[in-house]
């Protein structure tokens, strides 16, 4: 949980012919991750025109299973064999052939929605017109004496229009009002249409256009309406029947296509990351967990018989930032695990901050938001957004849980602190203490974050660093001496002497590094040396000031809410009440997330920027894919 696990790095062997079987039989071990690492003598690609054939299929089935109908869930046989090249190209003829036929079938449907949606416009259109009652052919004659106009415009513009046309010499009618838009019919003299429009542009008129189709009398234009929505019904119920005839025709051998391109997956994901070769052999590489080796040995022993040659090795320090990362998580903690990768995937052998991450964050999130009521109404609201937030809604589950817990060691319910007498304290009558004590754990926190960063230095070969650095053993050290001299300064115990030697050899140590590592002329040494010497006790200790925020918070939760009882008490009865509610509906939502982003911000740049390099490669293993 707190490291990735030990992986081995296999070379594996085998003739080309059964280089698909043996990318099969890795995705059905299920967990091995391909990687670059096959020996350089192998300097062919014998994967890519598998990948391409592949790729060419599976594309083709895709598209057959969309337009031609779903299919059931995928069963692969246990003993099924992976498909070979010739295997691709014979199929991907096939394809072809059936892509041609339903294709044909679907661009027949296509056009018959492509004109049930042209009929439905028309449709639209002719309610709008059937109120006239005439016939539009002969209103819309276009050499006739008088310009017809018909569209609609806002029903309060239609006496100023009206009156605006008589000094053109036209004449405003309408015909039907739909909301606050009248739809109107104008006509006017044909060589005054210019004065016409500049009247209408302006009193924000819209045309409404009439399509050939409805240019007669709506009576008529109803009734071939009618005739065209039969026809193309029933033009659509045949077409539904050659795609059926199609499907039952097709369906087993689209079942096939769909089981040998699963099959073939594992072989054209795996040439993406190197499948090599040369003549008649074939070479994958990628990493395993150690636990599972003995039984991926076994798989592929029952599988080729001999027919290969498997050489494992250990990964190398310097290779840390290469091999992936395969951490396994509970499934409480799984929930939390986004929000670490956010930052970054850990890197082999490195510290897996997320058990840490997780717990630190309640407890923030809780002491900076402490309140039953609140609590619960975060609890609530995720419990009945469980469906759409999946998994991440345990997360609001559990903060609105460790808020009501804080709530009952403030004393806190909706903001009110005299309802309920505090298991612990309250922040609000007691703030220096809550000062004290957010320091403290901020104190705490920096000190688990240097462990953890020696630890991580350690594990990847860089004693000097893990030791001496600032962010090491030697700033560990001074962070400790520095501490104790300021408490001893605070009078809260008598470490003066001991805790100041302390810092000084700790500070020294790391002035030493500094000056050992840095390689310049004497005057750039001295400077870089200082600076940085300098920026080891500024910046820890910045940081731990940055925990005053958890009281901070804490403090603040309790001033917006006597803010909000200050408002309600100077108004009625009805006024209080719903000045308490809206006031505490804003508590939760905009303090409830101002307080989520710090906690978080404490995390990654008071936590993770310290010992979290967050560059690492995630383990992704082959997989056989049912769909």
């Amino acid at each position: 949980m707190f490291r990735a696990e030990p992986l081995l790095r296999i070379r594996l062997l085998m003739l080309a012919t059964e280089a698909p079987d043996a990318a099969l039989e890795l995705a059905r071990f299920g967990i091995f991750s391909p990687a670059p690492g096959v020996p350089e003598a192998l300097d062919e690609t014998p994967a890519e025109t598998y990948r391409e054939a592949w790729q060419l299929a599976e594309s083709r089935v895709s598209k057959l299973v969309e337009h031609c109908g779903g299919l059931a869930e995928l069963d692969i046989p246990d003993g099924a064999a992976a498909p070979t090249l010739a295997d691709l190209e014979e199929l991907n003829g096939w394809l072809k052939g059936v892509w041609s036929s339903c294709l044909a079938v679907h661009e027949g449907q296509s056009r018959i929605q492509e004109e049930v949606r042209h009929l439905d416009a028309l449709e639209e259109t002719l309610t709008k017109l059937e109120r006239l009652n005439v016939d539009l052919a002969q209103l819309l004659r276009p050499d006739g004496l008088l310009a017809v106009n018909i569209g609609s415009l806002p029903a309060g513009s239609v006496k100023r229009v009206t009156e605006a046309l008589t000094m053109t010499g036209a004449l405003l009618s309408t015909f039907d009002h739909i909301g606050d838009q009248a739809y109107a019919v104008i006509a006017g003299p044909r060589d005054r249409q210019e004065e016409i429009r500049g009247v209408l542009s302006q009193a924000g008129w819209r045309e409404l256009p009439v399509p050939e189709e409805l240019r007669t009398h709506p009576q008529a234009a109803r009734a071939w309406l009618q005739q065209e929505r039969k026809y193309v019904e029933e033009l659509n119920v045949a077409e539904c029947k050659v795609m059926d005839d199609l499907r039952g025709k097709y369906r087993s051998g689209l079942e096939e296509a769909r089981l040998r391109v699963a099959l073939g997956r594992p072989l054209a994901e795996a040439a993406s990351t190197g499948v090599r070769g040369k003549g008649g052999l074939a070479g994958l590489a990628g990493w395993i967990p150690r636990r599972r080796l003995d039984e991926l040995k076994a798989a592929l022993e029952a599988r080729f018989h001999g027919r290969y040659w498997l050489d494992v090795e250990e990964p190398a320090a310097h290779e840390a930032a290469q091999v992936p990362s395969l951490v396994r998580y509970p499934t409480w903690l799984k929930p939390f695990v986004p929000l670490v990768k956010s930052y970054g995937v850990p890197r082999y052998g490195e510290f897996d901050p997320t058990l840490p991450f997780a717990l630190t964050y309640l407890l923030l999130f809780g002491a900076m938001f402490g309140d039953i009521g609140h609590g619960a109404v975060i609890l609530l609201l995720s419990l009945g957004l469980l469906r759409k937030l999946g998994a991440m809604a345990w997360i609001g589950i559990a903060a609105g849980a460790v808020s009501m817990l804080f709530g009952l060691l403030y004393g806190s319910l909706f903001g009110y602190e005299d309802v309920l007498p505090p298991l612990w304290m309250s922040p609000l009558h007691h703030p220096t203490q809550m000062l004290t004590l957010a320091v403290s754990f901020g104190v705490g926190f920096i000190v688990l974050t240097l462990l953890v960063n020696a630890r991580n230095k350690f594990t990847a070969g860089h004693a000097h660093e893990a030791l001496f650095d600032s962010t090491g053993v030697a700033g560990l050290v001074f962070y400790l001496g520095a501490v104790g001299g300021v408490v001893s300064l605070a009078g809260g115990a008598d470490l003066a002497a001991p805790s100041w030697i302390l810092a000084g050899l700790g500070l020294a140590a790391v002035a030493v590094y500094k000056w050992v590592e840095t390689r310049a002329g004497l005057g750039e040494r001295v400077l870089v040396t200082s600076i940085e010497t300098l920026e080891t006790g500024i910046n820890l200790f910045a940081n731990t000031l940055s925990f005053m925020r958890v009281a901070a918070f804490s403090l603040n939760h309790v001033a917006l809410a006597l803010a909000v009882f200050t408002l309600a008490n100077g108004m009625g009865a009805f006024g209080h009440w719903t000045t308490v509610v809206l006031g505490n509906v804003v508590i939760i939502v905009l303090e409830g997330g101002i307080v989520a982003i710090q906690a978080l911000r404490l995390m990654y740049y008071e936590g993770f920027s310290r010992f979290f390099s967050g560059d690492g490669t995630e383990f992704v293993p082959l997989k056989l894919v049912r769909s």
